[in-house]
């Protein structure tokens, strides 16, 4: 096993298990659990001597349920078993380290030790508690961003349109308002989150564009159709980066795929909700002399609005400081908190280098933006969805166009969002499993393509039944979204890339909706034959060209830094450690995931 200083990593995965040099032992236990980790041929720097570590993340879980056994027993299968995992902190010099990579201000000193140890069965109690305490209501708050910006296609089933007396051109219009609003505000909200702390500022959002949208009710044209969809947007835009940002302190590397996952599910399986809730509430129509869709507006809008105000109670600040008015025990105990710390911390040393108060200043801010590395994730979140958009947008109004009712319509626009959540959750452990984004991504593409190909070659007209068995496919598609932002979180290297690159990442995916909103045209319905086959366009390059480049590129990165790393004796990485201006990412002991 080297002796060499460990590679900082995008993941675990990545990351060469040293011999500690401190705590005898810490460095016993540690060592004991690498050394059974590790196979026993050498590996190049850069590549993990822990690869059974990454299945704890997700791939055991989904082993586990499965009743499936996969290799030799692994340390993790003995639930007494040390747990810590070895890092930068087991060194001698674990106080240069500290002055290095954590902030004085940091909110988790008072749980951090470098000399911490933990069992498995230790560590997965607090995890499970971390995803009750945490995770769950982050599920929560998203489903009521979603609530509020998905009802407007259950309320164009009832007619909206002509209540209002707008066309589908205006109809398009207020959907690429709406993607301008999340766009513009995805940076300015992360600073703002930044600034004042994402436990204040989600409730704040959450309680804005919930009250704006209980505020379409009383919609009475074109003008205030767009000026809500909008308005709404504005205060929806930042959410998901800053969300992201907040689970980043509870989880590491590895188990966030997976949370990410069950966090865009959450939306899904809401939608299901809604989708029954709409049939009850669009039905309403004459009560007190108003539609449906307005009663639609208004019953959801109040129902997020309460979700907004208890956010403000039921989000703590860190790991280590949960405690409040309400919880005055705090949500975990002293050693539970330290397992959290202490594990995301080793993980990811350069999680602490900032405070969750901390604003960036605007030369953070350009240095970020202009950060090479991730321009091809930003790539990724303009194209990869691109060709599910049109279909997703106009799924109701194709429904009625077919002759289904308004009930009809919203009923059978839920089947694919059961199959989106299965296919979802499928291919997050898949990739995990496999340690791979950039190919494993390209599944939701290649499921795509061949939809679209069916969109093109059957004859017209298109049967209702045919079509809603296409549309529910093409909209089953393995959603990649939660392995393309975990992905840029892991790629990122520090705070504030990980805050910067998680905006720019979602602004890109807002261009690539505004484009979406845009291209299905009246000149070229009902079939859109013109669009669907720009699309399949689309589907091949990713298929053949993005993704696949965008994963040779991150392996050259990686050779380079490799080539100049372990040229270096153990002494001369120690000392570019200390004294380095490199940061993030540029560090040659930093190593992108693929």
């Amino acid at each position: 096993m080297s002796t060499k200083a460990p590679v900082l990593s995008s993941s675990p995965t990545d990351v060469a298990a040293p011999v500690p040099a401190g705590n005898p032992d810490t460095k016993n236990a540690i060592h004991k659990v690498t050394q059974e980790c590790s196979s026993s041929q050498k590996e190049p720097a850069g590549v993990t001597q822990q690869n059974q570590r990454m299945e704890s993340a997700l791939g055991d879980a989904v082993l586990r349920f499965l009743r499936i056994r996969k290799g030799p027993k692994r340390p993790q299968d003995d639930p007494n078993g040390i747990a810590t995992q070895a890092s930068i902190w087991d060194s001698e010099n674990v106080k240069e380290y500290k002055d290095i990579y954590l902030h004085p201000k940091w909110e988790n000193w008072s749980a951090f030790d470098p000399k911490f140890l933990w069992t498995w069965k230790e560590e997965d109690q607090v995890r499970h508690k971390v995803d009750w305490k945490i995770m769950v209501w982050v599920c929560v708050m998203f489903a009521a961003l979603n609530i509020d910006r998905g009802n407007i296609t259950n309320a164009v089933s009832d007619n909206m349109l002509d209540d209002l007396g707008i066309t589908r051109g205006d109809y398009n219009v207020g959907q690429t308002i709406s993607r301008v609003g999340f766009l513009v505000a995805e940076l300015p909200s992360q600073l703002i989150s930044k600034r004042i702390g994402p436990d204040y500022w989600i409730p704040i959002q959450i309680c804005c564009f919930s009250f704006i949208s209980a505020m379409q009710f009383f919609l009475k044209g074109r003008a205030s159709f767009l000026a809500t969809r909008y308005l709404i947007a504005t205060f929806q835009g930042g959410f998901i980066p800053d969300t992201i940002l907040y689970l980043s302190y509870f989880y590491t590397g590895t188990r966030l795929p997976i949370r990410l996952a069950w966090f865009w599910m959450s939306s899904q399986l809401v939608d299901i909700g809604v989708g029954f809730a709409a049939v009850g509430l669009l039905s309403m129509r004459g009560i007190l002399g108003y539609e449906g869709w307005r009663w639609l507006f208004l019953i959801e809008g109040m129902f997020t609005f309460v979700i907004g105000l208890a956010s403000f109670f039921l989000m703590p600040q860190s790991p280590a400081r949960t405690k409040s008015w309400l919880f005055p025990r705090g949500y975990f105990t002293d050693k539970e908190a330290k397992i959290i710390v202490n594990s995301v911390i080793r993980d990811d040393p350069q999680k602490g280098g900032m405070y969750n108060r901390q604003g960036l200043s605007l030369k953070q801010i350009w240095e970020c933006s202009k950060d090479y590395d991730m321009w091809p994730l930003y790539a990724l979140g303009l194209l990869f969805g691109l060709p599910k958009y049109p279909v997703n947008q106009y799924l109701t109004l194709s429904f009625r166009g077919l002759g289904f009712n308004v009930i009809q319509t919203n009923l059978l626009s839920i089947p694919w969002i059961v199959g989106s959540c299965l296919t979802m959750l499928l291919i997050t452990a898949f990739s995990e499993l496999v340690n791979n984004r950039s190919i494993v991504a390209m599944a939701e593409d290649a499921w795509l393509l061949p939809c679209f190909a069916a969109l093109i070659a059957l004859p017209d007209p298109i049967g209702p039944w045919v079509y809603f068995a296409i549309a529910t496919v093409l909209l089953s598609f393995p959603y990649t979204h939660p392995i393309q932002v975990a992905w840029t979180s892991r790629n990122a290297g520090s705070v504030q890339n990980r805050t910067v690159s998680a905006s720019l990442y979602n602004m890109w995916v807002q261009v690539s909706g505004m484009i979406g909103a845009n291209i299905y045209q009246p000149s070229d319905s009902p079939r859109y034959f013109k669009a669907n086959t720009g699309l399949l366009v689309i589907c091949v390059w990713m298929c053949l060209i993005q993704y696949p480049g965008t994963f040779f590129y991150y392996r050259w990165r990686n050779s380079r830094k490799a080539q100049k790393w372990d040229a270096m004796t153990a002494e001369e990485q120690h000392e570019y450690r200390t004294n380095t201006t490199d940061v993030g990412n540029k560090r040659l002991d930093f190593r992108f995931a693929t």
